[in-house]
C-alpha cells in the first residue's frame, strides 16, 4: 500500500510540475545575488553582515555560495 501511495504522490508532483507549479520552497537568493555576494566577500565584506542585509541565515548564505555556478 505504501508503494501505491508513493507512486500516486510522484505522479501528482509530476503533473503539478508540468503545469508550472512551484515544488518545494522558493529560492531565497537569485543567481545574481549569489554573484554579488561572492564579489563583496572578495572585497572584504563579512558574511554575517551580508546575511543580515539579504535577510537570510548564514547557513543559507553558505549553501548559496556552495551551489552557485560562479
Amino acid at each position: 500500500i505504501v508503494l501505491l501511495i508513493n507512486e500516486r504522490r510522484k505522479e501528482g508532483m509530476a503533473q503539478a510540475k508540468a503545469k508550472g507549479k512551484q515544488i518545494g520552497a522558493k529560492r531565497k537568493l537569485s543567481q545574481d545575488d549569489a554573484v554579488s555576494i561572492k564579489q563583496r566577500i572578495a572585497t572584504g565584506a563579512t558574511k554575517n553582515a551580508l546575511a543580515a542585509e539579504y535577510g537570510i541565515t548564514r547557513q543559507t548564505l553558505y549553501s548559496a555560495l556552495d551551489h552557485s555556478l560562479v
